[in-house]
């Protein structure tokens, strides 16, 4: 029974992700007004508003002018519910289940935002570098001086890196968005973590990127969120990162 309400928890933040994702680049209110549809800004009532299910029932339309309705909203929904479920599994009816599952539910409004914009708002990153200093104060998974270690190496690398790219190439490489989502990753994961989120998020998004290129005939000027890339990599320090570690510290001991 808790397996299945975190699975219904996930799918109704997933909903308010949503809301989010849409408001946050257009500096709009995440409260009021209520859900409306974008095309025709008709109220969309509760039974409307069911995470997937009412997708589904309505075909992917607006009830009222039939517009399409996105497909993002029930894959945000399913997404949060899956990343609940996996956290409540890893963690158990606990306070670092609460936890991390909003850290994952910022970096999943932080995905898509920079999917869509290229910006990564302030107001998710800001505020999510002190929860997680906080929150290490009361966690048995991280301390405190790992979690300021872990801010600092984060956003801290960063800089250097994109400050260095910049002087070479007279042009951003690194914005501040990506500094101070590293440095959020780090708060709530540690500095082990944020080396390992920089390794995987560096390995995929060079290849995702190569990719991309390849296909649209791109330089290498062409610019490529790497928001989502850290937040992947920050997502896998947090269900597999210890186990990652203990392995290659096994390779090459």
């Amino acid at each position: 029974m808790l397996t299945l309400i975190s699975i219904i928890l996930g799918a109704i933040v997933g909903s308010f992700l949503n809301v989010c994702i849409f408001r946050l680049p257009k500096e709009e209110s995440i409260i009021w007004p209520g859900s409306h549809c974008p095309h025709c800004n008709k109220p969309i009532q509760f039974y409307d508003n069911i995470p997937i299910f009412s997708y589904i029932f309505l075909n992917g339309k607006c009830r009222y002018c039939k517009k399409p309705i996105s497909i993002q909203y029930p894959l945000v929904e399913g997404i949060t519910a899956l990343s609940s479920f996996f956290l409540f599994m890893k963690f158990g009816p606990s306070l670092s289940y609460l936890f991390y599952f909003a850290f994952v539910a910022a970096l999943i409004v932080i995905t898509v935002i920079d999917l869509y914009h290229q910006i990564i708002p302030d107001v998710i990153s800001l505020p999510g570098i002190g929860v997680g200093l906080i929150i290490s104060l009361i966690l048995p998974q991280i301390t405190f001086f790992n979690s300021l270690i872990g801010v600092l190496l984060g956003g801290g690398s960063l800089f250097i890196v994109g400050t260095v790219y910049q002087w070479l190439f007279k042009r951003e490489g690194m914005g501040g968005g990506d500094v101070k989502l590293l440095a959020m990753i780090g708060a709530f994961l540690g500095w082990k973590a944020v080396i390992l989120t920089i390794l995987l998020s560096s390995l995929v998004g060079s290849i995702t990127g190569i990719l991309i290129m390849a296909l649209k005939g791109k330089d290498f000027k062409y610019a490529i969120p790497f928001g989502p890339f850290l937040s992947l990599g920050a997502v896998i320090s947090l269900f597999w990162g210890q186990n990652i570690i203990d392995w290659y510290l096994y390779l090459n001991r």
